[in-house]
């Protein structure tokens, strides 16, 4: 007879599970990674079941019962080491069930949130995320505030910031600079001017990060540039004397998926140092730009047989002690063997939002899917909605919502256009300001788009290699 260390009964069957893990993956709402790593709740019933469960745990079981041992990974020893129980306290004696009730109850207000957000294990907020419906993810995550700043100030309340990609399928300068042109005319990149690169070498890094540095001084744009490349690259590039506003990297919930992306934490804080010895921020020093996405883990074969999920909230735990100005998750990217359709699409993306801001980041998304999955960029239109809804940080603008370097679809310039007129949002408030002096905008915070090119930027299309 097997052993069960979790179970519960309904009705007359007795449903048992075998571990933590096992419990948080059959309490996980469906999605198609789960059920291809074979984790998944094999019918709806073991589903709620499972949730039942998992609401009568206590939070502080997380403290001593790792999803992924201690012994054998290196993020899980860097969320319990640094796991604040001061900040923990006032929450300590909950279940999972009581937490959620207290996170939407008036008691956890912005103010308490704040407090209580070092001591949210990533676990905790994932466990907690898959007792909420959608308006209950969205309901908390609004009333999480969390506010970085490099050259402007990102994640204020009421403001809605977009990250400009002009990415390329050459790198062509001219081809750069025409996207970036088209973007900052309808108010996109407060958040930062981001650039994937069609070819992953130092000098190709270098010329990029001139080219936007050229941008932004010359036009005194109050934003910050990133080139979206591996993390010793810019290591690099930083060592060659370029301008290096954000360091990139993309990062995963476990130490085997963040060895398959060559990094481990002393690199990711080498890196850091880096930059921050560059003294480039002028309204802050967060300079830190991480990109996640549920399935990277199971991807990489190395999730340990936790939850597409957790995982993704366990990479929410590496992030945050980095202070990061920018995280986003990239919610549809990796395709629907992991969220098969935009149903998937939307609740990750909620998820996501939701686990990251409970645990005090900045939080963006990246609302988007591959050509394969089932869905469309009408999903991605209530994605983006409940997003701006819920407080969301930041999302993309990419000309046409179709990055034709990345072969994928996204959120447009028009897309973020729309969310902040519908929602009433604004950009950040130092590229508001310039955007009125540029007549980009209105005084009154109006769009106010020109008939011709405004003569400030005629002679960026002139950009050349």
């Amino acid at each position: 007879m097997s052993v069960h260390k979790f179970s519960h009964t309904a009705g007359t069957t007795t449903y048992g599970f075998s571990d933590l893990r096992s419990l948080m993956a059959r309490a996980s709402p469906a999605r198609s990674g789960d059920v291809l790593a074979g984790l998944a709740a094999v019918s709806a019933e073991e589903r709620v079941v499972a949730q039942m469960a998992l609401a009568e745990l206590p939070l502080a079981h997380f403290l001593s019962d790792a999803v992924v041992p201690y012994e054998d990974d290196e993020v899980t020893r860097h969320i319990i080491d640094g796991h604040d129980a001061a900040a923990f306290a006032p929450i300590r004696h909950l279940t999972v069930g009581d937490f959620r009730n207290w996170l939407l109850s008036d008691t956890a207000d912005t103010a308490m949130l704040t407090e209580v957000a070092p001591g949210i294990m990533p676990e905790m907020a994932a466990a907690v995320s898959k007792l909420m419906r959608n308006q209950d993810l969205i309901l908390v995550a609004k009333k999480c505030s969390v506010v970085t700043a490099f050259r402007g100030t990102i994640g204020l309340p009421g403001r809605l910031s977009t990250r400009l990609q002009p990415n390329h399928p050459t790198d062509d300068a001219a081809g750069i600079a025409a996207s970036l042109l088209d973007g900052l005319l309808y108010g996109s990149g407060d958040a930062v001017i981001g650039i994937n690169p069609a070819s992953d070498n130092v000098a190709q890094v270098m010329r990029l990060l001139t080219l936007l540095d050229d941008v932004i001084q010359r036009y005194a744009i109050p934003t910050q540039s990133c080139v979206l490349t591996h993390v010793t690259n810019t290591l690099q590039a930083i060592e060659r004397g370029a301008p290096v506003d954000l360091v990139f990297q993309s990062i995963a919930g476990t130490e085997a998926a963040n060895f398959s992306f060559g990094i481990d934490m002393a690199l990711l804080r080498q890196a850091h140092d880096a930059a921050l010895a560059l003294g480039r921020g002028t309204a802050g020093n967060n300079l830190m730009y991480f990109e996640t996405g549920q399935g990277s883990a199971l991807s990489a074969n190395a999730h340990h047989g936790v939850d597409q999920q957790t995982c993704e909230a366990r990479a929410y735990g590496i992030a945050r002690s980095f202070k990061p100005l920018l995280v986003n998750t990239v919610v549809g990217f990796i395709g629907p063997e992991y969220l098969y359709d935009g149903k998937q699409i939307i609740r990750a993306g909620l998820e996501d939002h939701f686990c990251g801001k409970l645990l005090g980041l900045p939080m963006g998304c990246d609302v988007c899917y591959t050509n394969h999955a089932e869905a469309d960029q009408n999903d991605m239109d209530v994605l983006l909605t409940l997003l701006g809804v819920a407080g969301c940080t930041f999302v993309m603008g990419i000309p046409g919502s179709d990055d034709i370097m990345l072969n994928y679809q996204t959120t447009s310039f028009h897309d973020a256009l729309y969310a902040r007129q519908v929602l009433g949002l604004r950009p950040a408030p130092e590229f508001e300001a310039w955007l009125q002096s540029m007549k980009i905008f209105g005084a009154d915070g109006g769009l106010g788009l020109q008939q011709d090119l405004p003569p400030a930027f005629e002679h960026l299309l002139l950009a050349r290699p």
